[in-house]
């Protein structure tokens, strides 16, 4: 008999930086892999009718991040495309650049997503707040991890 657990991990590194590139914040912070998230990979499994992930998106809701949610609570912003995704042998890599003026204000969620709008949540992270300014630049790494133990 063959037993495996598999596990899947999410973990958001943040970097805020000035308008001159110097870091002013940095964080690493492990993220939810939503229900919504869990159904898109099983059914890329089986097909590839769901989009990829393309987009993350910033926000400002404090509400503990929950298995059934769908979307920010509060976005701040559009959705941004993503600067990239890299696929290894048991991992995925998300990587979004929020510019100046993108994404401004008390920053405390982030999530990835496969439209600019509407579409299907992944994952989704609460975190205390990042200040970023009009002028300042944050980039988010998110790194799905599936191990089996």
């Amino acid at each position: 008999m063959i037993n495996e657990d598999l596990k899947l991990r999410g973990d958001v590194a943040i970097v805020l930086k000035d308008k001159n590139g110097n870091v002013k914040e940095s964080r690493d912070i492990t993220n939810l892999v939503v229900s919504a998230g869990l159904e898109f990979i099983c059914s890329r499994m089986a097909g590839t009718s769901a989009g990829v992930m393309s987009h993350m998106a910033l926000g400002s809701g404090t509400t503990a991040a929950a298995a059934g949610d769908t979307d920010l609570e509060s976005i701040l912003g559009a959705r941004e495309a993503l600067d990239s995704s890299t696929a290894t042998a048991n991992a995925i890599v998300y990587v979004s650049s929020f510019e100046a003026g993108e994404g401004t204000g008390a920053v405390t969620e982030a999530g990835i997503f496969n439209a600019a709008s509407s579409g299907t949540m992944l994952c989704h992270v609460i975190f205390p707040v990042v200040n970023k300014s009009a002028d300042d630049t944050m980039s988010v790494t998110w790194t799905i991890t599936l191990t089996a133990s």
